[in-house]
């Protein structure tokens, strides 16, 4: 098989788990109400897979450079698929979040090698048909993800959106093996595991931290002693950083301020403008009633005008410094939120679309020029490194936010509900409230929690966007990586 079959192979395995990002955000009032699951139960659900994608994107790269991309990317097809599997059969939250975070560790193996993989095996004009592709592809999963989500959970039901992973797993291996060479990367490299298992414990820590939090108070002993873990996690870290021949991030590039500016918008974009979405998705089912398919329907307008919006950039704004692409995008992104922050009892999800087209908007700056606002801020022989760590700190920056928002919108929550009623509304759980509490203080009361968790978003992203257009003043504009100059050992991932 020739010509595009690497570019399919590819873009199915990519659509499939960044799909996976976002499919389970419709289904969770449906896993709730199945698996008995808490409010921190659903929140580990959706941050145990970013999670894991994130730790272990760097290392699984370096690993598969020396292994070889192809077989690493097989070798994480074959157990994504086998987490999905594990995931449609869980029979309690706690054996679906464990596969989760196996999901997300074939899923790692799967968008690191994605990029090297296409970079070797075009060249030219080609290479950038081939990017452009899968660019687009790219932003479909994410766009596709609540609809297709919604439409298989009110079908054949939840279990489902996991289990068509499977054939779909099976084609692309099958079409990898037969149409994708194998590549390596540069000699001599090796893999720092001594700092990918720190930093994984660091955002474990983190983020485990602030669930808790949510359920026990800021000043208990468990979210204390995580946070205490977690910075300990971060010191070994630097200091492994600083010592080992081949780190995952050289700390030297945390002096040039434009690259510290870029880090922070990438973290801060996918926690401000998504990591309020699932709770969102429970307030629009358990409250005012709407089905899976019409929740994930209402993400169409954010969706559609980003996808829009991207494309226009990328053909209108080339050469536009990235300070003013990636930093406006935040400061529209914090606008759109803090314009859904004004629901009240009354109020039905169209009260959140002039926020959501914000929203929309921002990212369609954001999406496609923060990676290269990345890799203007370093050397050449760091670009690699520059693209791995931008979507290593956004899926972090995802999973914290859906952690932190959740902590407040139940904090919130707390003052016209007792706080177990409070844990369990936020939870999905508005049904076994309904003959305790009258409809009005349920919908007032969520309706609170959510504009509280949109304020702290918008705040987030104000500060995020005001910090990258101070920062970022040096960076040059760098040509869009579909431009074909991408070395093979230097091309960034997108998340």
């Amino acid at each position: 098989m020739r010509g595009w079959g690497t570019l399919t192979a590819i873009c199915l395995g990519t659509f499939m788990l960044l799909l996976d990002v976002t499919i389970v955000v419709v289904a969770l009032p449906d896993m709730a109400g199945a698996l008995h699951a808490s409010l921190g139960d659903l929140q580990w659900v959706v941050d145990g897979y970013a999670l894991a994608l994130a730790a272990l994107l760097l290392a699984v790269g370096a690993a598969a450079d020396i292994l070889g991309r192809r077989r690493v990317h097989v070798a994480g097809v074959v157990l994504f698929a086998v987490a999905s599997l594990l995931c449609g059969l869980a029979s309690g939250p706690e054996l679906l979040v464990a596969a989760r975070a196996l999901q997300g560790i074939g899923g790692a193996a799967m968008f690191a090698t994605t990029l090297p993989l296409l970079a070797s095996a075009y060249e030219g004009r080609r290479r950038s048909a081939a990017l452009g592709v899968w660019g687009a592809v790219s932003g479909g999963a994410a766009a596709a993800g609540p609809v297709l989500g919604g439409l298989i959970t009110a079908g054949p039901g939840w279990r489902w959106i996991f289990f068509v992973n499977l054939p779909v797993s099976v084609l692309a291996v099958w079409l990898t093996l037969r149409a994708v060479p194998e590549s390596r990367g540069p000699r001599g490299r090796g893999v720092d595991w001594a700092g990918t298992a720190a930093f994984a414990v660091f955002a474990g820590g983190a983020t485990y931290a602030v669930v808790r939090a949510g359920e026990d108070g800021w000043t208990a002993r468990a979210p204390l002693t995580s946070f205490a873990v977690a910075a300990l996690a971060l010191v070994v870290f630097v200091l492994v950083e600083r010592r080992v021949a081949h780190p995952l991030l050289d700390l030297s590039l945390l002096r040039r301020p434009a690259f510290v500016g870029t880090m922070l918008g990438s973290f801060a974009f996918n926690g401000v403008a998504f990591g309020g979405i699932p709770y969102l998705s429970l307030w629009m089912q358990t409250l005012l009633g709407l089905s899976p398919v019409r929740a994930g329907l209402t993400l169409l307008p954010m969706t559609a005008v980003s996808m829009v919006v991207a494309v226009l950039v990328g053909r209108l704004l080339h050469g536009v410094p990235a300070r003013l692409t990636v930093g406006g995008g935040l400061l529209l992104i914090a606008a759109g939120t803090l314009g859904q922050a004004v629901l009240d009892a009354g109020d039905d999800w169209t009260a959140l679309v002039p926020g959501f087209v914000l929203v929309g908007v921002g990212t369609g700056f954001v999406a496609p020029t923060v990676a290269g606002a990345a890799l203007a801020a370093v050397p050449a022989e760091r670009a690699g490194m520059a693209g791995g760590a931008v979507n290593t700190v956004r899926q972090l920056g995802y999973a914290l936010g859906v952690a932190v928002f959740g902590t407040v919108l139940t904090s919130r929550m707390t003052g016209p509900l007792p706080g177990d009623a409070a844990h369990t509304l936020a939870g999905g759980g508005a049904g076994a409230l309904r003959g305790a509490f009258p409809e009005h203080t349920l919908r007032a009361a969520f309706a609170s929690g959510l504009n509280g968790a949109l304020v702290v978003a918008g705040l987030a992203g104000i500060v995020a966007g005001t910090l990258v257009l101070a920062l970022t003043r040096t960076a040059r504009p760098t040509p869009p990586t579909a431009s074909g100059t991408v070395r093979e050992e230097a091309v960034p991932a997108r998340g």
